[in-house]
């Protein structure tokens, strides 16, 4: 692909996303859901597996771009020798359908456009059977069917297995395409009207921007991560996705490539903290409401991540067709993780409640009942090893992290009832549990020559995951084993003045071949520890180098290559997008001594 990642930008409308690239092409979009199969995906193949282009007939990327203020309705401009065009990509809140519409405009002088839409089925593998219809173009497979229009009509003819469409604007000229798609069984949805759509789309994303009560430093950059986790919220459960795509690798050319398209209960009271402190309450309600429905059940069955409703099956599988993001194989639908043992979840589940319970959310009679459950199954649970936050692939072992965040759900179940002593439970034996934990953490989770906590029990090796200790209150900021875990993490886990999750060198704890890039979310983790240990112009410095991180409209990746200077896995990542904001939160509050 000649797309970098960061060349793409997000448009959606709450229950599914596209990526625009600057060539005006739409090279991934799932339909109807986040986690459809995609009917262009020429991001992980080429243009036969499915992509949309509309730009000037000379191609070539826009000029500039940009996302109307506060909104996910994206503008691309061309300035041509012929003269300057603009299209307008969006996807208005749907009614019933998804309609994803493209507005085509003339600036200036006179702009010869092409339109190429090639729609290819189930992850770019099925060619449609395609159709005139009252002035569309129809397009059908199996279960599915998109319906093409343009106003005012616009002449469309076949060509090598594409739809295309040759026209020319001039200044104050406007050309409107709708992509609808609907269930191939069902009758044509109602039309939209594209212009009144814009207004209203508009509107409704201002009007949402306009209730953060944020009013700090980079409010621009916090209102941006803020409009990302919207849009990657599924609006009928409230279930946020890690990342609208899947497979983009970690390494380009390496086989790091994972299925993003599910709920990861690890974002939960990070996600939490980020709507309740912006003001979003009925965004983060709804939240704990998909967090509860989800982890209903046998505490012992609790997964580290779930579907967009909640979903427990989520079986992973190869797409031996797509040779993946610039040859970086395999592509992977489902997620294998989804079976793996990690502890730390318990403690992000009790985290995230303690914190909705004491930020005022409406309460859920059954939550606590649950959360007594499942404090009953980590009390003894806690002691085995797991896969940790890191999904590795090499085997269990006792991760620290896993441990500490043991502690966190001991913790939080003690100040609940501590806070509300009409809450039933054994306070008691919570608190003997939290200091056992503590206590073994601190003697063999510790390196004492090198005065820094390690990612496991008896390894040499380092996790940036340790730089939550002082987040969760497990040790305060200026302990000095925590001031020692940040200066190691940070001199043996950096690529180009950003942190690396964990080394890749030594056992090869992870067990996979290659390597990755610094990922974005634990150089915001060094940021916020800089700053709460009292290196303030440090944490402030290392904050702007991120900033600096997101492409030209606002988005930040998963990872990212130092050497190379490019963006590298799923995109938009939200766990990077929380990452901003926090840290933006922490610099805003009052300072430490510097």
């Amino acid at each position: 692909m000649g797309q970098r990642i960061e060349d793409y930008a997000l448009i959606g409308d709450h229950q599914t996303a596209a990526l625009v690239g600057r060539d005006g092409s739409i090279d991934w979009l799932c339909l109807p859901r986040f986690d459809s199969g995609a009917c262009f995906a020429a991001l992980l193949g080429d243009r036969d597996n499915g992509h949309w282009r509309l730009a000037p007939v000379h191609g070539g990327p826009c000029t500039r771009r940009a996302y109307l203020k506060d909104s996910l309705i994206l503008e691309s401009v061309w300035e041509t020798a012929a003269g300057t065009v603009k299209v307008t990509d969006f996807m208005p809140q749907r009614d019933r359908a998804p309609d994803v519409t493209r507005i085509v405009e003339g600036v200036s002088g006179r702009v010869d456009m092409l339109g190429v839409l090639r729609l290819r089925f189930d992850y770019g593998r099925v060619v449609p059977w395609v159709r005139r219809s009252d002035n569309h173009r129809v397009a059908v497979a199996g279960p599915d069917s998109v319906w093409l229009r343009s106003e005012p009509p616009v002449r469309t003819y076949g060509e090598d297995f594409s739809t295309r469409s040759e026209f020319t604007v001039s200044a104050g000229d406007k050309v409107a395409f709708v992509l609808t798609w609907h269930p191939s069984h069902h009758a044509r949805p109602r039309l939209v009207n594209p212009h009144q759509a814009l207004r209203t789309s508009l509107h409704d994303w201002q009007a949402w921007a306009g209730r953060c009560r944020y009013s700090g430093p980079d409010r621009d950059a916090v209102i941006r991560s803020l409009i990302t986790l919207k849009a990657l919220t599924y609006a009928p459960t409230g279930g946020i996705v890690a990342a609208p795509t899947t497979s983009l690798p970690e390494a380009v050319g390496g086989v790091r490539n994972w299925d993003y398209r599910y709920c990861w209960l690890r974002d939960s009271a990070l996600t939490l903290n980020v709507l309740l402190s912006a003001g979003y309450q009925e965004e983060a309600r709804a939240w704990r409401d998909w967090l509860l429905r989800a982890i209903a059940g046998d505490p012992a069955d609790l997964q580290i991540m779930y579907g967009l409703a909640g979903e427990r099956r989520l079986p992973e599988f190869e797409l031996p067709w797509l040779p993946g993001y610039a040859d970086s194989a395999p592509v992977r639908i489902g997620n294998a993780a989804v079976n793996q043992l990690q502890l730390d979840v318990y403690g992000e589940v009790l985290d995230a409640l303690y914190l909705a319970r004491t930020s005022g959310l409406p309460g859920q009679p059954h939550a606590w009942n649950l959360q007594r459950a499942l404090m009953d199954f980590l009390e003894s649970a806690w002691r085995d090893p797991d896969e940790g936050l890191w999904e590795v692939r090499g085997g269990r072992r006792h991760f620290v992290h896993s441990k500490v965040m043991a502690w966190v759900a001991a913790d939080r179940a003690v100040r609940s009832i501590e806070a509300h002593p009409a809450l039933p439970g054994d306070g008691d034996r919570w608190r003997a549990m939290r200091d056992a934990v503590h206590k073994e953490v601190c003697e063999r989770g510790y390196d004492r020559e090198r005065n820094t906590f390690t990612q496991s029990y008896g390894s040499v090796e380092l996790d940036a995951a340790t730089l939550l200790i002082p987040r969760v209150d497990f040790l305060p900021a200026t302990d000095p084993r925590v001031v020692g875990t940040i200066d190691a993490v940070r001199r043996e886990l950096d690529h180009g003045g950003l942190i690396r999750r964990y080394s890749l060198e030594g056992d090869n704890v992870d067990g996979l071949p290659g390597t990755e890039g610094a990922f974005i979310a634990c150089s915001f983790w060094l940021a916020d520890a800089l700053y709460l240990s009292g290196r303030g112009k440090e944490a402030r410095a290392l904050f702007d180098r991120l900033l600096d991180l997101r492409n030209d409209v606002g988005l930040l990746a998963e990872e990212h290559d130092a050497t190379a200077d490019r963006a590298l896995g799923n995109f938009p990542q939200a766990f990077s997008h929380i990452g901003l904001v926090n840290t933006a939160l922490t610099l805003a509050s009052p300072a430490t001594a510097d």
